[in-house]
Formats: structure tokens, C-alpha cells, sequence
């Protein structure tokens, strides 16, 4: 799962924009071309991210960009900024990474940034990271996210072999922010339209009456992270998924932004889990 801060001593690596697209009204696909000299290892897990790098307004920082220089050399205020999202494909022939941004107007960070990206513009990054791809073995598949999830979702039912079973449910704002998901495993797709609704809501409500297929099943469930701490409690509790079988994280928290959330995130997970022990 995403780390709080990029581990010490890997060197960020740089791309510059190819091009980018708009999928829904919410949603950018920015597609970055990552330069020669920086090994890329992606492929391995459907869940791969990144951690974009961005300076404050004014601020320009000597190149080739040394974290840890930076942080040594200026005031706190303008250390650099990071922001974690999914690599939605990988192509290494190219050297083309694509990355989807929620997009809404001029609120965050990396959104906004992605609504104004033009060919030839520079950005650095780390990692990546990861740790899910769905297990081949596994009985039938359940995953479950808002649109922060939907480029690892849908990166994951493309890697489901052919014929697996699989329950997929995504909350979206409304209809127009639906995607076509390309796979040629046997997936169920289900869309619920947010509405005025919160957060979440109609998605937990939609797993706990799901009618779980007979098998093993290999969950993951990512999001906002209210919903994603109700729906780890009936999976756990519930319906008794083993731990190891469920690959469950909030990606972003209501009314904190990524600074905030990840600096709380493990404190938050670790009190989660002592929560269910007691309740198991």
C-alpha cells in the first residue's frame, strides 16, 4: 500500500507528458512518457502506484531533483509535495505510463494539474509500488471501489484469466462516469450512481447483500477510507474472508487531504484492526 514518504536513497525518476484524454467529465487520463535513463519495473501487480512529486507555487528546485537535498537545504514550507495514483498500463517498449486523475475543477493538487497538462510537460515521480494482482488459484473475485479505485479495478479485471468468476461494483458520481472495463474473465460489473447519497454508501450496502458465489474468494476493496473501514468489518466479521485473502486500504480520507491522510493512515489502519480483534 501506498507509503507516507518516498523510502530514502531511491532517486525520483522523470517523464514529460505524451498526451492526454479526457474518459468522463471527472475523470483525465494523462499518459507519461518516462525518460531513458530510469528503469521502470511495473507489471507484476494490477495495484502499481506512483508518487508524483510537486513544488510549491514559486519554488524550483536544482535538477536532476534530490529529495533528500531538498529537504536538507530549504525551509519546510518548500519541501515538495507528493500525491499517490494508480499506473493504469504500463507499456515498456514505448516507455508510456498512463495515469488517471479525479478531476474536480480546481480543487487539490494533482487534478487540477493533470486539467492543464500539455504535451512536453516535465514531472517527477517515485516508485513504483504495489502488492495485489489477482491470484489465478482463487475461487471467484470480488472487487469493490469509488473512482480513486477504478484505474487499479479495472487494470485488475484485465488481468483475470479467462472464464474466472468475479463480482465487480464501482460507485461512481452518476452514469456519465462510467467506463467501458475490458475483460474476458466472467464478471458480473455493477455500476451505483452516488447521487446526493454519501460516500460509500450505496457501495456498502451493495456488498453486504451480495450473495457470495461458493469458493475462495480474493477481495480487494479500496477508497474512501469510511467505507473501506465498514466494508473490511463485514467481510472480516461477517463474512469471514481470512485476512491474507483481502487486499483492503483507504487510498483518501473525507475532509483531509493526502498530507493528512497519510500521516494518520497507519495509527487509523492499526486502531481498525484492533477493533475487529475485539470484535472477532
Amino acid at each position: 500500500m501506498p507509503e507516507p514518504t518516498p523510502r530514502r536513497g531511491r532517486r525520483p525518476k522523470h517523464a514529460r507528458v505524451a498526451r492526454t484524454e479526457r474518459l468522463t467529465p471527472h475523470m483525465i487520463r494523462v499518459v507519461l512518457e518516462v525518460d531513458p535513463e530510469d528503469t521502470l519495473e511495473a507489471g507484476e501487480y494490477t495495484d502499481h502506484y506512483v508518487k508524483l512529486v510537486f513544488a510549491p507555487p514559486g519554488v524550483v528546485y536544482p535538477q536532476p531533483l534530490d529529495l533528500e537535498e531538498v529537504r536538507a537545504s530549504l525551509p519546510r514550507e518548500q519541501w515538495p509535495r507528493t500525491r499517490t495514483y494508480t499506473v493504469r498500463t504500463w507499456d515498456p517498449d514505448a516507455r508510456e505510463m498512463a495515469v488517471d486523475f479525479v478531476h474536480h475543477g480546481d480543487e487539490g493538487l494533482a487534478g487540477p494539474w493533470a486539467a492543464a497538462a500539455r504535451p512536453g510537460d516535465g514531472i517527477w515521480f517515485m516508485g513504483p509500488g504495489g502488492g495485489y494482482a489477482p491470484d489465478p488459484a482463487a475461487g471467484w473475485h470480488l472487487l469493490a471501489g469509488d473512482e480513486s479505485a477504478l484505474p487499479a479495478i479495472a487494470a485488475a479485471v484485465e488481468r483475470l484469466p479467462a472464464g474466472a468468476p468475479a463480482k465487480v461494483l464501482v460507485e461512481v458520481a452518476g452514469p456519465e462516469e462510467e467506463q467501458k472495463l475490458e475483460t474476458s474473465a466472467d464478471a458480473e460489473v455493477v455500476w451505483l450512481h452516488r447521487g446526493d447519497r454519501p460516500i460509500g454508501a450505496s457501495l456498502v450496502e451493495a456488498v453486504a447483500a451480495l450473495e457470495f458465489p461458493e469458493g475462495d474468494v480474493h477481495a480487494f476493496v479500496h477508497g474512501e477510507a469510511g467505507f473501506v473501514k465498514e466494508l473490511r468489518r463485514h467481510l472480516r466479521l461477517d463474512r469471514a474472508v481470512p485476512r491474507e485473502r483481502m487486499s483492503v486500504s483507504g487510498y483518501w480520507r473525507r475532509g483531509a487531504d493526502e498530507d493528512g491522510w497519510q500521516a494518520s493512515k497507519r495509527d487509523w489502519n492499526a486502531a481498525v484492526e484492533q477493533e475487529q480483534e475485539r470484535s472477532g
